[in-house]
């Protein structure tokens, strides 16, 4: 098995972090990571045609990879090394449509309890016009050995 931890985030570098997001299907997003704590987390990325859809704007469905990737970072953040955290809600509006530009994602928490957290995510356009927003619910997985089987 691969190892798939997430970098100390009070250790790791901003480019770290972003590498580390850059596997597997993070690798089409091309999120840059600005900022990541437990109560905000930051990135952009510039908009390439493979992630248009059929009539040539932003697929919804990168918004909504987009928007669980900086919820599971700040959650992952917060939750340290008790564990893991798994999406397993994910709420995504699609406000604007974009066809180019640097899109930025912020994600700041609403709740975040035992078994569970809730973050906002807003994504804004170079004109700081809202295009997505969205809500991820995550699981906090303590015992991480036990996900996916």
């Amino acid at each position: 098995m691969t190892d798939h931890s997430l970098p100390d985030p009070a250790a790791a570098t901003l480019e770290e972090i972003t590498t580390f997001n850059r596997a597997g299907f993070g690798t089409a997003l091309g999120l840059e990571f600005l900022e990541v704590t437990a109560d905000t987390v930051r990135a952009q990325w510039t908009v390439s045609p493979t992630q248009h859809q059929p009539y040539g704007i932003v697929h919804g469905g990168v918004y909504c990879a987009v928007i669980e990737t900086i919820a599971s970072m700040g959650g992952a953040t917060w939750f340290g090394e008790r564990g893991n955290v798994v999406g397993v809600n994910n709420n995504t509006d699609f406000l604007r449509a974009t066809r180019e530009g640097v899109l930025t994602a912020v994600g700041t928490p609403i709740h975040r309890g035992r078994t569970q957290q809730l973050w906002r995510v807003v994504i804004t356009d170079g004109k700081e016009r809202v295009v997505s927003q969205g809500q991820v619910r995550l699981a906090n997985i303590e015992d991480s050995a036990r996900i996916g089987n």
